[in-house]
Protein backbone atom coordinates (compact mmCIF):
# COMPACT_ATOMS: atom_id res chain seq x y z
CA UNK A 1 0.00 0.00 0.00
CA UNK A 2 1.38 3.48 -0.85
CA UNK A 3 1.37 5.41 2.22
CA UNK A 4 1.68 9.45 1.27
CA UNK A 5 2.10 9.96 4.87
CA UNK A 6 5.59 8.15 4.94
CA UNK A 7 6.61 8.91 1.53
CA UNK A 8 5.84 12.62 2.13
CA UNK A 9 7.74 12.69 5.51
CA UNK A 10 11.12 11.15 3.93
CA UNK A 11 10.59 13.67 0.98
CA UNK A 12 11.00 16.31 3.12
CA UNK A 13 13.70 14.85 5.14
CA UNK A 14 15.27 14.57 1.67
CA UNK A 15 14.49 18.37 1.14
CA UNK A 16 16.27 19.14 5.07
CA UNK A 17 19.36 17.29 4.17
CA UNK A 18 20.30 18.64 0.86
CA UNK A 19 19.23 22.15 2.67
CA UNK A 20 21.91 21.38 5.87
CA UNK A 21 24.91 19.91 3.06
CA UNK A 22 24.69 23.09 0.80
CA UNK A 23 24.11 25.57 3.42
CA UNK A 24 27.45 24.05 5.24
CA UNK A 25 28.90 24.69 1.72
CA UNK A 26 27.59 27.96 1.76
CA UNK A 27 29.00 29.12 4.70
CA UNK A 28 32.58 27.19 4.95
CA UNK A 29 32.90 29.08 1.59
CA UNK A 30 31.50 32.57 2.84
CA UNK A 31 33.82 32.27 6.35
CA UNK A 32 36.83 31.11 4.10
CA UNK A 33 36.65 33.87 2.04
CA UNK A 34 36.27 36.67 4.44
CA UNK A 35 39.10 35.68 6.41
CA UNK A 36 41.00 35.58 3.68
CA UNK A 37 40.24 38.90 2.48
CA UNK A 38 40.67 40.21 6.24
CA UNK A 39 44.34 38.30 6.33
CA UNK A 40 46.21 39.47 2.95
CA UNK A 41 49.32 40.41 2.91
CA UNK A 42 51.51 43.71 1.38
CA UNK A 43 54.46 42.18 -0.21
CA UNK A 44 57.02 43.71 -2.21
CA UNK A 45 57.14 40.82 -4.76
CA UNK A 46 53.34 41.06 -5.78
CA UNK A 47 52.63 41.33 -9.46
CA UNK A 48 50.78 44.55 -11.16
CA UNK A 49 47.69 45.60 -9.99
CA UNK A 50 47.33 42.43 -6.93
CA UNK A 51 46.54 43.99 -3.81
CA UNK A 52 47.47 41.33 -1.68
CA UNK A 53 48.52 37.36 -0.86
CA UNK A 54 48.36 34.36 1.62
CA UNK A 55 50.51 31.74 2.06
CA UNK A 56 48.39 28.88 3.85
CA UNK A 57 48.99 25.41 4.47
CA UNK A 58 46.45 22.66 4.87
CA UNK A 59 46.22 18.86 3.75
CA UNK A 60 49.69 18.15 3.37
CA UNK A 61 50.63 21.58 0.70
CA UNK A 62 51.16 24.92 0.54
CA UNK A 63 48.89 27.37 -1.07
CA UNK A 64 49.71 30.59 -2.15
CA UNK A 65 46.78 32.94 -2.65
CA UNK A 66 47.21 36.54 -4.39
CA UNK A 67 43.89 38.90 -4.86
CA UNK A 68 43.70 41.41 -7.16
CA UNK A 69 41.32 44.43 -5.96
CA UNK A 70 40.18 44.31 -10.17
CA UNK A 71 41.11 42.02 -11.79
CA UNK A 72 44.59 40.75 -13.46
CA UNK A 73 45.97 42.15 -16.51
CA UNK A 74 45.00 38.72 -18.20
CA UNK A 75 42.27 36.78 -17.86
CA UNK A 76 42.86 32.98 -16.62
CA UNK A 77 41.49 30.33 -18.61
CA UNK A 78 40.09 28.78 -15.61
CA UNK A 79 37.78 30.67 -13.31
CA UNK A 80 36.40 29.24 -10.34
CA UNK A 81 32.59 30.79 -9.13
CA UNK A 82 30.65 30.78 -6.05
CA UNK A 83 27.05 31.19 -6.38
CA UNK A 84 25.28 27.81 -6.84
CA UNK A 85 26.17 26.89 -3.01
CA UNK A 86 24.23 29.91 -2.09
CA UNK A 87 21.52 29.10 -4.62
CA UNK A 88 21.30 25.36 -3.37
CA UNK A 89 21.04 27.04 0.17
CA UNK A 90 18.09 28.90 -0.96
CA UNK A 91 16.47 26.81 -3.40
CA UNK A 92 16.37 23.93 -0.90
CA UNK A 93 15.25 26.10 1.94
CA UNK A 94 12.28 27.25 -0.06
CA UNK A 95 11.08 24.22 -1.01
CA UNK A 96 11.68 22.76 3.14
CA UNK A 97 9.48 25.93 4.12
CA UNK A 98 6.86 25.09 1.56
CA UNK A 99 6.43 21.53 2.81
CA UNK A 100 6.59 21.90 6.32
CA UNK A 101 4.97 25.80 7.12
CA UNK A 102 2.77 25.46 3.63
CA UNK A 103 1.13 21.77 2.93
CA UNK A 104 1.46 21.31 6.97
CA UNK A 105 0.46 25.01 7.58
CA UNK A 106 -3.21 24.03 9.68
CA UNK A 107 -0.74 22.88 12.29
CA UNK A 108 2.49 25.29 12.17
CA UNK A 109 2.07 28.17 10.55
CA UNK A 110 -0.88 30.16 11.31
CA UNK A 111 -1.90 30.98 15.17
CA UNK A 112 -5.87 31.29 15.07
CA UNK A 113 -5.65 33.10 18.52
CA UNK A 114 -3.71 35.90 17.09
CA UNK A 115 -5.02 35.97 13.16
CA UNK A 116 -8.25 34.56 12.40
CA UNK A 117 -6.64 34.16 8.68
CA UNK A 118 -7.81 31.23 6.08
CA UNK A 119 -3.91 28.77 5.02
CA UNK A 120 -4.57 30.47 1.92
CA UNK A 121 -4.09 34.11 3.33
CA UNK A 122 -0.76 32.86 5.72
CA UNK A 123 0.54 31.11 2.61
CA UNK A 124 0.28 34.23 0.63
CA UNK A 125 1.38 36.62 3.42
CA UNK A 126 4.73 33.71 4.13
CA UNK A 127 5.55 34.17 0.31
CA UNK A 128 5.08 38.17 -0.14
CA UNK A 129 6.94 38.74 2.63
CA UNK A 130 10.30 36.95 1.73
CA UNK A 131 10.86 39.73 -1.13
CA UNK A 132 9.99 42.71 0.89
CA UNK A 133 13.37 42.41 2.75
CA UNK A 134 15.72 42.31 -0.14
CA UNK A 135 13.68 45.49 -2.06
CA UNK A 136 14.04 47.59 1.29
CA UNK A 137 17.46 46.39 1.75
CA UNK A 138 18.50 47.06 -2.00
CA UNK A 139 16.54 50.38 -2.05
CA UNK A 140 18.69 51.41 0.91
CA UNK A 141 22.23 50.22 -0.39
CA UNK A 142 21.69 51.83 -3.46
CA UNK A 143 21.17 55.45 -1.39
CA UNK A 144 23.58 57.42 -0.23
CA UNK A 145 23.79 55.35 2.95
CA UNK A 146 25.54 52.88 1.09
CA UNK A 147 28.89 55.22 1.61
CA UNK A 148 27.21 54.96 5.46
CA UNK A 149 27.81 51.31 6.34
CA UNK A 150 27.47 51.60 9.95
CA UNK A 151 24.25 53.37 9.44
CA UNK A 152 23.32 50.72 6.66
CA UNK A 153 23.50 48.22 9.67
CA UNK A 154 21.75 50.11 12.09
CA UNK A 155 18.44 49.89 9.67
CA UNK A 156 18.81 46.79 8.47
CA UNK A 157 18.66 45.29 12.07
CA UNK A 158 15.70 47.85 12.71
CA UNK A 159 13.66 46.20 9.62
CA UNK A 160 14.73 42.14 10.81
CA UNK A 161 12.89 43.49 14.67
CA UNK A 162 10.46 45.04 12.52
CA UNK A 163 9.45 41.87 10.47
CA UNK A 164 10.16 39.89 13.16
CA UNK A 165 7.62 41.28 15.64
CA UNK A 166 4.99 41.45 12.45
CA UNK A 167 5.05 37.70 11.96
CA UNK A 168 4.79 37.01 15.64
CA UNK A 169 1.58 39.21 14.86
CA UNK A 170 0.02 36.34 12.65
CA UNK A 171 2.43 33.48 12.87
CA UNK A 172 2.63 30.46 15.73
CA UNK A 173 6.08 30.66 17.32
CA UNK A 174 7.75 28.01 15.35
CA UNK A 175 6.53 29.83 11.92
CA UNK A 176 7.69 33.12 13.21
CA UNK A 177 11.54 32.75 14.23
CA UNK A 178 11.20 30.06 10.69
CA UNK A 179 10.39 32.83 8.57
CA UNK A 180 12.46 35.66 10.16
CA UNK A 181 15.17 33.03 9.21
CA UNK A 182 14.38 32.72 5.36
CA UNK A 183 13.29 36.59 5.57
CA UNK A 184 17.23 37.08 6.20
CA UNK A 185 18.40 34.45 4.14
CA UNK A 186 16.55 35.69 1.26
CA UNK A 187 18.46 39.34 1.48
CA UNK A 188 22.02 37.29 1.64
CA UNK A 189 21.15 35.31 -1.28
CA UNK A 190 19.37 37.84 -3.58
CA UNK A 191 23.12 40.06 -2.64
CA UNK A 192 24.64 36.92 -4.39
CA UNK A 193 21.97 36.53 -7.49
CA UNK A 194 21.73 40.25 -8.04
CA UNK A 195 24.80 42.03 -7.06
CA UNK A 196 27.81 40.28 -6.37
CA UNK A 197 28.16 37.76 -9.56
CA UNK A 198 26.62 40.44 -11.65
CA UNK A 199 29.62 42.72 -10.74
CA UNK A 200 32.25 40.42 -10.95
CA UNK A 201 30.36 39.15 -14.43
CA UNK A 202 30.78 43.02 -15.23
CA UNK A 203 34.27 43.02 -14.54
CA UNK A 204 35.21 39.83 -16.37
CA UNK A 205 33.55 41.47 -19.67
CA UNK A 206 35.39 44.54 -19.64
CA UNK A 207 38.49 42.49 -19.49
CA UNK A 208 37.45 40.27 -22.01
CA UNK A 209 37.01 43.13 -24.13
CA UNK A 210 39.92 45.19 -23.41
CA UNK A 211 38.54 47.74 -21.60
CA UNK A 212 39.86 48.91 -18.03
CA UNK A 213 37.25 47.69 -15.43
CA UNK A 214 35.72 49.98 -12.58
CA UNK A 215 36.76 49.15 -9.35
CA UNK A 216 33.47 50.23 -7.82
CA UNK A 217 31.97 46.70 -8.88
CA UNK A 218 34.17 45.10 -6.39
CA UNK A 219 33.86 47.71 -3.92
CA UNK A 220 29.80 47.14 -3.64
CA UNK A 221 30.08 43.67 -3.95
CA UNK A 222 32.59 43.30 -1.14
CA UNK A 223 30.22 45.02 1.09
CA UNK A 224 27.31 43.14 0.30
CA UNK A 225 29.77 40.12 1.31
CA UNK A 226 30.38 41.78 4.31
CA UNK A 227 26.61 42.14 5.43
CA UNK A 228 25.89 38.18 4.45
CA UNK A 229 28.96 37.18 6.79
CA UNK A 230 27.80 39.27 9.34
CA UNK A 231 23.97 37.66 8.91
CA UNK A 232 25.06 34.57 9.08
CA UNK A 233 25.43 33.19 12.43
CA UNK A 234 21.60 34.49 13.58
CA UNK A 235 20.48 32.88 10.23
CA UNK A 236 21.82 29.75 11.56
CA UNK A 237 20.32 29.91 14.83
CA UNK A 238 17.18 30.85 13.30
CA UNK A 239 17.20 27.56 11.43
CA UNK A 240 17.29 25.23 14.21
CA UNK A 241 15.45 27.26 16.36
CA UNK A 242 12.43 24.98 16.10
CA UNK A 243 13.77 22.37 18.24
CA UNK A 244 13.92 24.42 20.75
CA UNK A 245 10.66 25.92 22.81
CA UNK A 246 12.07 28.25 24.86
CA UNK A 247 13.30 30.15 22.10
CA UNK A 248 10.48 30.13 19.74
CA UNK A 249 7.30 29.19 21.67
CA UNK A 250 7.30 32.93 23.92
CA UNK A 251 5.56 35.90 23.16
CA UNK A 252 9.60 37.35 23.31
CA UNK A 253 10.26 35.18 20.63
CA UNK A 254 11.10 38.03 18.17
CA UNK A 255 12.96 40.30 20.94
CA UNK A 256 15.38 36.64 21.36
CA UNK A 257 15.38 36.79 17.62
CA UNK A 258 17.07 40.48 17.71
CA UNK A 259 19.40 39.97 20.60
CA UNK A 260 20.76 36.80 18.73
CA UNK A 261 21.14 39.07 15.61
CA UNK A 262 23.21 40.90 17.90
CA UNK A 263 25.17 38.24 18.94
CA UNK A 264 26.07 37.40 15.48
CA UNK A 265 27.44 40.77 15.05
CA UNK A 266 29.77 40.81 18.53
CA UNK A 267 31.08 36.94 17.22
CA UNK A 268 32.06 37.93 13.94
CA UNK A 269 33.72 41.06 14.92
CA UNK A 270 35.88 39.35 17.38
CA UNK A 271 36.97 37.06 14.35
CA UNK A 272 36.83 39.12 11.64
CA UNK A 273 38.95 41.64 13.72
CA UNK A 274 41.43 39.00 14.34
CA UNK A 275 41.89 37.53 10.77
CA UNK A 276 42.88 40.85 10.16
CA UNK A 277 46.07 40.88 12.13
CA UNK A 278 44.46 43.22 14.69
CA UNK A 279 44.45 43.00 18.32
CA UNK A 280 41.45 40.65 19.11
CA UNK A 281 38.37 42.50 21.21
CA UNK A 282 37.90 39.97 24.14
CA UNK A 283 35.21 42.53 25.42
CA UNK A 284 33.17 41.36 22.45
CA UNK A 285 32.62 38.16 24.22
CA UNK A 286 31.40 39.35 27.33
CA UNK A 287 28.82 41.17 25.46
CA UNK A 288 27.77 37.97 24.10
CA UNK A 289 27.57 36.72 26.97
CA UNK A 290 25.67 39.19 28.23
CA UNK A 291 22.85 39.01 25.50
CA UNK A 292 22.77 35.48 25.91
CA UNK A 293 21.81 35.49 30.02
CA UNK A 294 19.28 37.94 28.90
CA UNK A 295 17.86 35.57 26.48
CA UNK A 296 17.75 32.94 28.98
CA UNK A 297 16.12 35.30 31.29
CA UNK A 298 13.29 36.33 28.47
CA UNK A 299 12.60 32.70 27.94
CA UNK A 300 12.17 32.38 31.47
CA UNK A 301 9.00 34.34 31.50
CA UNK A 302 5.38 33.20 31.18
CA UNK A 303 5.10 31.25 28.11
CA UNK A 304 1.51 31.28 27.23
CA UNK A 305 -0.51 34.08 27.20
CA UNK A 306 -3.79 33.71 29.86
CA UNK A 307 -6.07 31.94 27.92
CA UNK A 308 -3.88 31.04 24.81
CA UNK A 309 -5.04 27.59 24.53
CA UNK A 310 -8.64 27.88 25.15
CA UNK A 311 -8.67 30.54 22.49
CA UNK A 312 -7.22 28.17 20.31
CA UNK A 313 -10.14 25.77 21.30
CA UNK A 314 -12.86 28.45 19.75
CA UNK A 315 -11.40 27.71 16.41
CA UNK A 316 -13.64 25.43 13.96
CA UNK A 317 -12.16 22.41 12.65
CA UNK A 318 -11.21 22.23 9.24
CA UNK A 319 -12.79 19.88 6.81
CA UNK A 320 -9.36 17.66 6.70
CA UNK A 321 -9.58 17.64 11.18
CA UNK A 322 -13.66 16.79 10.80
CA UNK A 323 -12.53 13.50 8.58
CA UNK A 324 -10.20 12.60 11.46
CA UNK A 325 -12.69 13.68 14.13
CA UNK A 326 -14.89 11.16 12.79
CA UNK A 327 -13.03 8.10 10.82
CA UNK A 328 -13.64 4.76 13.33
CA UNK A 329 -11.47 4.28 15.61
CA UNK A 330 -11.42 7.59 16.75
CA UNK A 331 -13.20 6.63 20.10
CA UNK A 332 -10.38 4.23 21.06
CA UNK A 333 -7.31 7.39 20.00
CA UNK A 334 -9.19 9.79 22.63
CA UNK A 335 -8.02 8.01 25.36
CA UNK A 336 -4.94 6.21 24.28
CA UNK A 337 -3.28 9.45 23.03
CA UNK A 338 -3.98 11.77 26.26
CA UNK A 339 -2.97 9.08 27.93
CA UNK A 340 0.30 8.15 26.83
CA UNK A 341 1.05 11.39 25.66
CA UNK A 342 -0.50 13.72 27.57
CA UNK A 343 1.71 14.24 30.77
CA UNK A 344 4.28 15.86 28.28
CA UNK A 345 2.13 17.12 25.54
CA UNK A 346 -0.21 19.64 27.90
CA UNK A 347 -1.11 22.77 28.85
CA UNK A 348 0.82 22.44 32.28
CA UNK A 349 3.12 19.28 31.91
CA UNK A 350 3.32 16.60 34.64
CA UNK A 351 5.78 15.01 33.89
CA UNK A 352 9.13 15.69 35.79
CA UNK A 353 11.56 18.25 34.49
CA UNK A 354 9.13 18.83 31.04
CA UNK A 355 8.16 22.39 31.95
CA UNK A 356 5.83 23.03 28.43
CA UNK A 357 4.60 21.14 26.09
CA UNK A 358 7.80 20.21 23.37
CA UNK A 359 7.67 21.97 20.22
CA UNK A 360 4.19 23.45 21.02
CA UNK A 361 1.99 20.31 20.46
CA UNK A 362 -0.76 20.03 23.45
CA UNK A 363 -2.51 16.51 22.89
CA UNK A 364 -5.44 16.73 25.74
CA UNK A 365 -8.66 17.29 23.53
CA UNK A 366 -9.88 15.94 20.88
CA UNK A 367 -9.54 18.91 18.64
CA UNK A 368 -5.57 18.71 19.76
CA UNK A 369 -5.59 15.01 18.52
CA UNK A 370 -7.23 15.95 15.05
CA UNK A 371 -4.72 18.73 14.55
CA UNK A 372 -1.87 16.73 15.21
CA UNK A 373 -2.85 13.95 13.35
CA UNK A 374 -0.38 12.93 10.40
CA UNK A 375 2.31 13.64 13.41
CA UNK A 376 0.72 11.08 15.95
CA UNK A 377 0.77 8.97 12.96
CA UNK A 378 4.21 8.94 12.35
CA UNK A 379 5.45 9.23 15.73
CA UNK A 380 3.41 6.68 17.17
CA UNK A 381 2.25 4.69 15.20
CA UNK A 382 4.38 3.81 12.51
CA UNK A 383 7.50 4.69 14.55
CA UNK A 384 8.14 4.46 18.06
CA UNK A 385 9.64 7.54 17.89
CA UNK A 386 6.85 9.06 20.86
CA UNK A 387 7.06 8.40 23.94
CA UNK A 388 10.41 8.89 24.56
CA UNK A 389 12.04 5.71 25.56
CA UNK A 390 8.58 4.93 25.65
CA UNK A 391 8.34 5.86 29.52
CA UNK A 392 4.61 5.74 29.72
CA UNK A 393 4.85 2.01 28.25
CA UNK A 394 2.79 2.29 24.91
CA UNK A 395 1.71 -0.83 23.88
CA UNK A 396 2.06 -2.41 19.95
CA UNK A 397 -1.45 -2.78 20.05
CA UNK A 398 -2.01 1.26 20.72
CA UNK A 399 -0.13 1.68 18.18
CA UNK A 400 -1.80 -0.42 15.52
CA UNK A 401 -4.84 1.31 16.50
CA UNK A 402 -3.40 4.81 15.35
CA UNK A 403 -2.29 3.75 12.22
CA UNK A 404 -5.87 2.32 11.93
CA UNK A 405 -7.32 5.00 12.77
CA UNK A 406 -5.51 7.35 10.50
CA UNK A 407 -5.41 5.16 7.36
CA UNK A 408 -9.55 4.85 8.03
CA UNK A 409 -9.47 9.03 8.03
CA UNK A 410 -7.46 8.95 4.63
CA UNK A 411 -9.17 6.07 2.67
CA UNK A 412 -12.72 7.75 3.88
CA UNK A 413 -12.12 11.69 2.95
CA UNK A 414 -14.41 12.63 0.70
CA UNK A 415 -13.36 13.75 -2.68
CA UNK A 416 -11.56 17.44 -2.80
CA UNK A 417 -10.25 16.73 1.04
CA UNK A 418 -6.75 16.46 1.33
CA UNK A 419 -5.18 13.49 4.03
CA UNK A 420 -1.95 13.08 3.79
Amino acid sequence: MLDIAIIWEWLAFAVRWLHVVTAIAWIGSSFYFIALDLGLRKSPHLPAGAFGEEWQVHGGGFYHIQKYLVAPENMPEHLTWFKWESYATWLSGAALLMIVYWVGGELYLIDPEKADLALWQGILISAASLSIGWLVYDFLCKSPLGEHPTALMILLFILLVAMGWGYDQIFTGRATLLHLGAFTATIMTANVFFIIIPNQKIVVADLKAGRTPDARYGKIAKLRSMHNNYLTLPVVFLMLSNHYPLAFASQYNWVIAALVFLMGVTIRHYFNTKHAGGKAPMWTWLATAILFIFIIHLSMLPMWKDGSYEASETRPLTATEQVFASAPGFDEIRSIVPGRCAMCHAREPVYEGIHWAPKGVVLETDADIVRAAREIYLQSGVTNAMPPANVSYMEEDERRKIVEWYRAAREKAPFGVAVR
